[in-house]
């Protein structure tokens, strides 16, 4: 069966790593490091909530791959902001795309939780 988040995390994960290759190239190591940090934790986490021990679980391990999109966000914004970078051409918005998914599966998971 097909998982939509697992393999759009994985794309999404693949379009940062070289991204942050662009940018050690360009010798912009502090940000390259944070931005593959948060980036590439998305996916893992939610790879780690496909094996969640309980909802409660699954929930908090979307909560953190979420909390760490956003992290990932701010720093393509400061990359798109200054003058000295590459632009992160058309990342961002695979970023966001992710992030819809992520904040839907949320929504719903907590709705479901309730009743």
């Amino acid at each position: 069966m097909k998982n939509v988040v697992v393999e759009k995390s994985v794309k999404v994960a693949l379009l940062i790593i070289q991204y942050c290759e662009l940018l050690d190239a360009h010798k912009k190591y502090v940000i390259a490091k944070q931005l593959l940090k948060s980036g590439t934790s998305v996916g893992a986490n939610i790879h780690e909530a496909q094996n969640a021990e309980s909802k409660a679980d699954f929930i908090h391990k979307i909560k953190i791959a979420t909390k760490e999109l956003e992290e990932t966000k701010y720093w393509l914004l400061l990359c798109k902001k200054s003058e000295s970078y590459p632009a992160p051409s058309g990342l961002e918005t695979k970023v966001k795309e992710l992030g819809l998914i992520l904040y839907k599966i949320l929504s719903t998971s907590i709705k479901s939780r309730k009743h």
